[in-house]
């Protein structure tokens, strides 16, 4: 598979250096407008584990399958394009008992777009019945040509 390691129909997050990746970045969409607005991606509920990963020049879209965490109402749509800049996670003060880990990134021009529709035509998404369950994975990486499908959408 031209020496990309694969587990199960995923790639694998693991790349070779200077190799750009393509993220899906799960979030609701009143964290995504924070962090259109704050200029920064966040993951894993403010937690490092993850956000470490991606790298400068990586590109990111994001999926809001709610409008909040708590009760929000169903949106399911891509809603932003991002290029990471950050070359590490750094911490934020948003309260004292919250302190989350984020990363720079670089936000684009773009129109939010429903997901379902897109699902023929996304690799990673490998049953159309069940096509929410990739995104319960929060941050993962995803196939060019998937990342590039979405973007055209969200740019047109």
């Amino acid at each position: 598979m031209n020496g990309e390691h694969m587990r199960g129909r995923y790639p694998a997050t693991a790349a070779l250096p200077g190799e750009q990746r393509f993220w899906v970045n799960t979030v609701t969409l009143d964290h995504v407008e924070a962090a259109v607005e704050g200029g920064f991606t966040q993951a894993d509920h403010g937690a490092r584990t993850r956000l470490a990963r991606p790298q400068p020049g990586d590109e990111m879209v994001f999926y809001s399958p709610r409008t909040s965490l708590q009760g929000g109402r169903p949106v399911r749509q891509f809603t932003a394009l991002a290029t990471i800049t950050g070359t590490e996670p750094f911490q934020a003060f948003v309260s004292d008992d919250f302190r989350p880990w984020r990363l720079a990134a670089t936000f684009h021009p773009c129109t939010p777009v429903d997901a379902k529709p897109l699902v023929e035509e996304l690799s990673f998404i490998p049953d159309a019945t069940h096509w929410g369950l990739p995104f319960r994975r929060g941050l993962f990486t995803i196939p060019r040509d998937d990342f590039a499908r979405i973007a055209a959408h969200m740019r047109a």
